[in-house]
């Protein structure tokens, strides 16, 4: 017996409603997948970084100028990180204005700063042996990750010498440098320099290298590497970097 159109399971459906964050609080079959696409995680994922953002979030939010609930400010700041899209377009698809929308990436930010402050970190213990390990096999022992710089485009500044932030490819942005694994897991990251500084410039103001220097970075034993040398560790860059310890 043919199915009528009308019994297509909900979850072929296409959303129409009001906006990216009224579908995402529908329950149905198809919000898992919705989830993915606008959030780039589990619906899972998302409420637990909600539970463990809200005590961080509770005292902001009568700042707001329409009352905004803790998983719409997640859910706006993890939207807009993973589109791009302007605050302009997105806000309009949360249900909040433009002001609402900055001051929300500003609030879940520190939330999350404050709520995983063990994230972001060099790897120990059962972990830093699977990464140096995995970096082993690939020739290069006792290995924590490789570190470059990316620029992040910004319009130009208006309270600042925009020729500062102009960097060699003529655009207005800044820099984040940014230590991964093999997993493609950050493990450090500094965002914040003018686009127009060099990255050895970036490596050598910020504590990872003061770290490095003084000997704290790396904890590991220490193994030989060819021409003689040995370290107890290091991460791999490429040649804007100057010869520095642990790089």
């Amino acid at each position: 017996m043919r199915r009528s159109l009308w019994e297509t399971p909900r979850w072929w459906i296409r959303r129409r409603t009001g906006g990216t964050w009224q579908d995402l609080i529908i329950d149905d079959d198809a919000t898992d997948d919705y989830f993915h696409e606008k959030l780039r995680m589990t619906r899972g994922a998302f409420y637990d970084i909600v539970a463990a953002c809200t005590p961080f979030l509770q005292r902001s939010l009568t700042h707001y100028r329409t009352p905004l609930m803790p998983e719409q400010l997640v859910a706006f700041t993890l939207y807009r990180w993973a589109s791009g899209e302007t605050f302009d377009s997105a806000t309009s698809s949360f249900g909040m204005g433009r002001s609402s929308g900055i001051k929300a990436v500003r609030d879940v930010t520190n939330a999350i700063l404050f709520a995983y402050p063990d994230k972001i970190a060099m790897p120990t213990g059962r972990r830093m042996l699977q990464v140096t390990r995995a970096f082993a096999a690939k020739g290069f022992p006792n290995c924590s990750g490789c570190m470059d710089c990316s620029h992040v485009y910004v319009d130009k500044p208006a309270n600042a010498p925009a020729e500062n932030y102009f960097d060699r490819k003529q655009q207005y942005s800044v820099i984040a440098q940014v230590v991964v694994d093999l997993d493609m897991r950050v493990l450090d990251v500094h965002v914040g320099h003018p686009g127009s500084v060099h990255d050895a410039r970036v490596l050598i103001n910020l504590s990872l290298y003061r770290r490095a220097e003084a000997g704290t970075l790396f904890l590991a034993d220490a193994v030989g590497l060819p021409y003689g040398v040995r370290t107890r560790g290091y991460v791999l860059a490429d040649n804007g970097y100057g010869p520095c310890p642990g790089l």
